[in-house]
């Protein structure tokens, strides 16, 4: 289930904080009734921020084949991805 909290619940910036840690899922913040922000513990949004790099570094290596890269093996190319995420 989500964390939705409204905007002046921001006041208390150590019970937020210990909520992200703790649930390791973003917290929703809304203004007026609508979405804002989003709060993530720094832990997540490093492992969505790495999900993402694999993900981009997935879809390129498509796209490079779709207009007519040349296949790999996987060892070179784990090499090359490996190298990538490190960035």
């Amino acid at each position: 289930m989500p964390k939705i909290i409204p905007i002046r619940d921001l006041r208390n910036t150590s019970e937020i904080s210990d909520m992200a840690h703790k649930s390791q899922e973003p917290i929703f913040v809304t203004k007026n009734g609508y979405s804002d922000l989003v709060v993530l513990s720094a832990e997540l949004y490093e492992k969505i921020a790495k999900q993402n790099r694999i993900d981009q570094a997935i879809y390129e290596a498509e796209v490079d084949f779709e207009n007519g890269a040349q296949p790999i093996s996987a060892e070179l190319a784990r090499k090359q991805l490996d190298k990538k995420c490190l960035k």
